[in-house]
Formats: structure tokens, sequence, C-alpha cells
């Protein structure tokens, strides 16, 4: 797999570190994408010159480029690491860069799945029932149409098949109701094409449904999934510290819980309806998340989730 060692808050020294520890670790190879010298000197510091590849790129996109201007930065580590990808050479590709560069890089040197309208990003949260509920969209489109959203619900649907391993998963539909016809104009315009998608639509779902374990996949718009995220994200962390504060129970009976909701347990966001594979990761990433970033990566290349969506 490919992995953008230029993108994320901490720079190629995370990078490269993660990218040591998923070749060590868990047999993962990685081609390392950025500025050669800095890497090389990265990687002869963890002694693996010879175990991973480096392929030069001329520039690094900036955390705070979020669109059009990433894609037109010729040489850039995420428009190179997208190319090797389609070009065969990496089965896959992760990046820490900002969420809307990385989007826009990999929808331009990638392409869209046919019939796809916009990717999604898919985050798999572990709920109250074991296993985990898909969240598409995470954050790749603020501002989708309703036939967008039923794509998401699609895409989602055989990323739950594909990767969870869900025979007929149930999809719901995020909202501020359970009943028919609850939420803004946006939300009952998705309601009426997921009821009528040859899938398991199990209606609207609320915010306190999203790690219940009520449904296998939730579908929502990307600005509010990305809110729901990291509301969970935190919303954990906080919980447990509270827990831990009153003397409940030790913290060390709490880390368990804790680590399945951190990202570095998730690694980041798979990008749904692609013609290849991409994992976003947090912009905050350290090497452990780095790491686990390229396993999910690398797994799902494997696993190849069912992208079939409706023609536009």
């Amino acid at each position: 797999m490919v992995l953008d060692a230029m993108g994320g808050d901490h720079g190629p020294a995370e990078a490269v570190a993660g990218a040591v520890e998923a070749r060590r670790a868990h047999g993962v190879p990685v081609i390392l994408v950025g500025a050669e010298a800095q890497l090389s000197r990265e990687l002869w510091r963890h002694g693996a010159e010879s175990e991973i590849a480096v392929v030069h790129a001329l520039h690094a996109v900036p955390m705070s480029e979020r669109g059009a201007a990433a894609a037109a930065l010729a040489g850039s580590s995420l428009a190179v690491g997208c190319d090797l990808v389609r070009q065969g050479v990496g089965g896959s590709f992760v990046s820490a860069g900002s969420t809307g560069a990385v989007v826009t890089c990999a929808v331009r040197g990638l392409g869209r799945a046919a019939g796809v309208l916009r990717p999604a990003l898919a985050v798999a949260l572990p709920s109250l029932r074991g296993g985990a509920t898909v969240l598409v969209d995470a954050g790749a489109t603020a501002d989708p149409s309703s036939a967008m959203m039923a794509q998401f619900a699609q895409l989602g649907a055989g990323y739950a098949r594909s990767v969870l391993g869900r025979a007929d998963p149930a999809v719901g539909l995020l909202s501020i109701g359970s009943e028919p016809g609850k939420g803004n104009r946006l939300t009952c315009q998705a309601e009426e094409l997921l009821a009528a998608l040859p899938l398991r639509f199990a209606g609207n779902v609320e915010g306190h449904d999203v790690l219940s374990g009520r449904v296998d996949v939730i579908v929502t718009d990307g600005f509010t999934g990305n809110v729901v995220l990291k509301n969970v994200e935190g919303c954990v962390r906080t919980v447990l510290a509270m827990v831990a504060r009153e003397g409940v129970a030790a913290p060390e009976q709490l880390a368990g819980v804790a680590r399945r909701y951190d990202p570095e347990t998730h690694g980041g966001a798979a990008l749904l309806g692609l013609r290849g594979t991409v994992v976003v990761a947090h912009g905050s990433s350290r090497a452990a998340t780095i790491a686990r970033a390229c396993v999910v990566a690398h797994t799902l290349s494997g696993a190849a989730p069912d992208i079939k969506a409706p023609a536009p």
C-alpha cells in the first residue's frame, strides 16, 4: 500500500514510524511518498532503509488546503500517491492530510466508480451489541443531494457486507426522530429514496442509536456525520474520565473501552465509491494510528467492498 508521508499535523517522523510498525508488526508492504531525502533520513533512524521503498514527491499539500487547489498542485505527495495506486503499483492509499484535499485528489487521480455521484467516508464504530455500526458519510461530502445520500446507503451496505460480514445489513437514516417523515427537507427526501432501494431499510434512527447497534449502517450527510464522529470520540473520553474520577472503576479497567473508540484503533475512514481503495486518517495521527490505517487499507484492498450504485 502507498502512504502519503507528508500529510498530517506531525509530519514525516510519525508517518515513517507508522509505516515501519505496519511493515514489521503486521507484514504490510508500504511505499512512502514525499520528500525523498527527509524520508530516507527517517528510515535510517529506524534501520529500515532496505524494508520500505520511497517515491519522491515535490510538494506537500498544506493541512489548511481544502479542495481544488490541492488537486492543481502537480507533483504533490497526494497526487503522486493516488497515481501510484491508479497504475497498480500499490493496492491502496493512506493519508492523514486535509480530508477535503485527500477527497479531491483521490477523485481526480482515481476516478469515481461507475454511477457514483460523490464518494463517502465510512467509519465502523463499536456498538453496544458487539460488532460495529458503519457511519457514512463521516465527512467527505458536506452538502450532498438526497440522491447522493441514497448512494451512501448502498455504499455503506456494501462495506458492511464485504468488511463486517453482514449478509443483509439493516440501514438507518439519521434524523431528529424515528417517525416516518421526521427531519429537514434533505432527510425527508432521502428517506423516500432509501425506502425504494433494494436494501433492508429500517427507517429513521436518532442520535442515541449511533452506538446502540440497532442498525448496521447509519446514513447521513458529511457535515453531520463528521460532527457525530468527533462527538462520539469526545463523549467517550469525557464519560470514562468522569467514571474514573468518581472511583466507580479503576482507570486500567476502563482502558479497553477507551481503546475501542480511539482513532488509533479504527485507524481512519474508508473513502468509498472510487476506483481504488483510500483511507483517510486523523490529521492528528501519531505512529500507532498511521500503522493501523495502513493495516485497514491493506485489508480493504483485499476485501473489495461492493460499490455498486444506481446511475445518476
